[in-house]
């Protein structure tokens, strides 16, 4: 049987809640900006960036270090950062110290598809297996190459899986031995136009390492996110509780407070008994699944109460923020705490803002310096792939009604 390494006392210590979102806000780089640190560290100091296709990652390496997108563009270009499936499978933005880090951590999810294709369709490993290598000899002689072009490159060694696949997303075993080279670090997705805001990608062959125990990706997750608790790792991990526990307890970490749930690298446990809370405040604008909130994606440690109890400004009647397992909109946060709601509008050309707090000359300063960068650099400010102008003008408008416009417009 196991024992939890950090048994909880019947009263644990009391939490400053306001110092932890402090604390948070600038582990994560969130409090001034880093100007001059390249996306490679801001990653590295922050933590992985999740990628949905949508302008995420340009929104929190601006907000962090002021990066335009020809710099990001350009450090994916040079291989410095990358998009690969990760923790969960999912897909992340990651420093190349990191890469064989993230390809161990999402290895299990791509076997996992493979392991329900073959109960579920018939799919045998060996054709999956045979199709890994006439992919690799086609990427071999050129790439990147889209999946279209690979599938017409390898001929029968891809075989559509009919009506039963396509119900389960799965119209060929294509995706399924790309998901495995992906995850062996045999090849790479390339975005078509070299940005991140979109889902177009060609595959090219490569010839990563891939490495790392579960302890390792502990100690990165917590010098990113701590305090955090066994739970929020579990989450950003997933892996199971024996596997979390295990790792945590490798990993040396000590709780905040005698007694507390939330653990920290030791180094850090000093530097966080003597911060203080910045009085002034900093407002930066961020994607809804920026790491600030995703790292743990607990909504509610981010909020005061007053705004959990508001309620969603789009969505079904009766649902509160503070309900809500992701932001529905992108956010605005101070010292940690989320102070408001924005999304852009591309028809105007300009941020519509739905304030918490009452707009001072610092907010109008942030909301006009990301408006500038998303419209001169950006175009737009997807929450994710499918996310567009058309499917965004209810949360638009939603927000301007509830918000007025939150700057007397919006950002102007």
């Amino acid at each position: 049987m196991e024992h939890d390494p950090h048994p909880a006392p019947d009263h644990p210590a009391p939490v400053d809640v306001e110092k932890l979102r402090a604390w948070w806000s600038h582990r994560q780089w969130l409090d001034r900006p880093h100007t001059g640190a390249s996306a490679a560290e801001v990653l590295a100091a922050t933590g992985w960036a999740r990628s949905v296709g949508g302008a995420a990652p340009y929104l929190g390496l601006f907000a962090r270090a002021g990066l335009g997108r020809a710099a990001v563009d350009e450090a994916v270009a040079r291989l410095e950062v990358h998009e690969l499936p990760s923790a969960r499978g999912c897909t992340y933005l990651l420093p190349a110290a990191d890469f064989a880090l993230g390809l161990a951590s999402g290895a299990a999810a791509p076997e996992g598809e493979l392991a329900a294709a073959e109960k579920h369709l018939g799919v045998g490993r060996d054709e999956v297996e045979k199709l890994c290598l006439a992919i690799e000899r086609v990427l071999a002689e050129g790439g990147p190459l889209d999946p279209t072009t690979i599938r017409e490159a390898v001929g029968d060694a891809v075989r559509p899986l009919g009506e039963a696949g396509r119900k389960r997303g799965l119209a060929t075993t294509l995706p399924l031995a790309l998901g495995l080279l992906q995850s062996r670090g045999r090849v790479r997705r390339v975005p078509v136009n070299g940005r991140l805001d979109q889902q177009r990608y060609g595959y090219a062959g490569w010839d990563q390492p891939v490495a790392g125990a579960a302890v390792d990706l502990a100690r990165r997750y917590f010098s990113w996110a701590g305090p955090a608790t066994l739970r929020h790792f579990r989450w950003f991990s997933g892996f199971t509780a024996a596997t979390a526990r295990r790792a945590v307890a490798e990993a040396g970490l000590v709780p905040l407070a005698p007694g507390s749930e939330f653990l920290l690298p030791p180094e850090l446990a000093e530097e966080f008994a003597e911060f203080t809370t910045p009085r002034q405040p900093h407002y930066t604008l961020l994607a809804g699944i920026d790491g600030i909130h995703l790292l743990h994606r607990d909504l509610p440690r981010l909020l005061d109460p007053a705004d959990a109890a508001r309620p969603l400004p789009v969505g079904r009647a009766g649902r509160t923020f503070g309900g809500e397992a992701d932001p529905q909109t992108h956010l605005v946060l101070d010292r940690g705490r989320i102070v408001g709601l924005w999304e852009y509008d591309p028809e105007r050309a300009e941020i519509v803002l739905l304030p918490f707090v009452p707009p001072d000359d610092a907010l109008r300063a942030a909301v006009a310096r990301t408006e500038a960068f998303v419209r001169d650099e950006l175009g737009d400010a997807r929450g994710f792939s499918l996310d567009s102008p058309k499917s965004r003008a209810p949360r638009i408008a939603a927000l301007r009604a509830a918000g007025a416009g939150g700057l007397g417009r919006t950002a102007g």
